[in-house]
């Protein structure tokens, strides 16, 4: 079975930093996309950042491009997105994804920025 298991959300001021983790199992790591969605209220969930391991191409959003890096270690099938001068408005649940030619998820983690 395909898991996805998220963590290292937290509540933080803004300016801060916060490093959310991801580990698959059941699938071949490298050649898939993995990434990050979040979801805030009242908000479309937006796509964050996309990581395939295999060849190290990434993908950000907007809205977090310079302040958001992502990355993956593959021997620990881990995708680690580590978050950098954040913002209330990056205040949402974060959802680990893949897509295997199906979507699957993780459950949230949330992450919550104070002004």
């Amino acid at each position: 079975d395909v898991q996805l298991q998220a963590s290292g959300g937290g509540l933080v001021q803004a300016g801060g930093s916060l490093r959310l983790s991801c580990a698959g199992s059941g699938f071949t790591f490298d050649d898939y996309a993995v990434g990050w969605f979040r979801l805030a209220p009242g908000k479309e969930h937006e796509g964050v950042s996309y990581i395939i391991s295999r060849d190290g191409t990434t993908a950000y959003a907007k809205s977090v491009k310079g302040r958001f890096t992502i990355s993956s270690d593959n021997s620990e099938k881990m995708v680690y997105l580590q978050m950098t001068n954040l913002k209330p408005e990056d205040t949402a649940v974060y959802y680990c994804h893949a897509f295997l030619g199906n979507d699957y998820w993780g459950q949230g983690t949330q992450v919550t920025v104070s002004s």
